[in-house]
């Protein structure tokens, strides 16, 4: 897919088959089938701690939230371009060193630096997803059209 770039290694494994499948659900606008990556009583931290995603920091448990996170924020974006410039992945856990651009209806781009960690269950589920990246960094990159 030409809004994956994956310049990291990409061995098999669990945690990485699930930020892959994460990010094309993402791309395709398929919230539904993103919500099926995570377990039922999963944890989105997006970014973690407090935020203007999350003034709390307490992150977004469940599907319910999950989903309330995505019609809030994913929803908004147009289009999502992830370039992946490292992996890590071991244990039941892969942190991916990224770059996400992401343009909205108007035009607009910003640039997110990240490392997203997810953690997976026996069964492949995802049952968190930390996204570290700071928002002041991300609007700083804020172009408008």
């Amino acid at each position: 897919m030409d809004n994956i770039i994956w310049n990291a290694p990409d061995a098999d494994h669990p945690a990485r088959r699930a930020a892959r499948a994460s990010m094309t659900a993402v791309i395709s606008g398929r919230k539904e089938a993103w919500l099926k990556l995570f377990a039922p009583d999963a944890l989105v931290e997006d970014p973690v701690g407090p935020s203007f995603l999350d003034p709390s920091g307490r992150g977004h448990r469940g599907h319910d939230e999950i989903g309330a996170f995505w019609d809030a924020f994913v929803s908004a974006i147009a289009d999502f371009r992830f370039t992946i410039s490292d992996s890590f992945a071991n244990g039941n856990c892969c942190a991916n060193v990224a770059t996400i651009t992401t343009t909205m209806g108007d035009g607009s781009t910003m640039t997110i630096d990240c490392v997203l960690v997810y953690t997976v269950d026996e069964e492949g589920l995802i049952t968190s997803l930390r996204a570290h990246w700071e928002p002041d960094r991300a609007m700083a990159t804020l172009t408008k059209p």
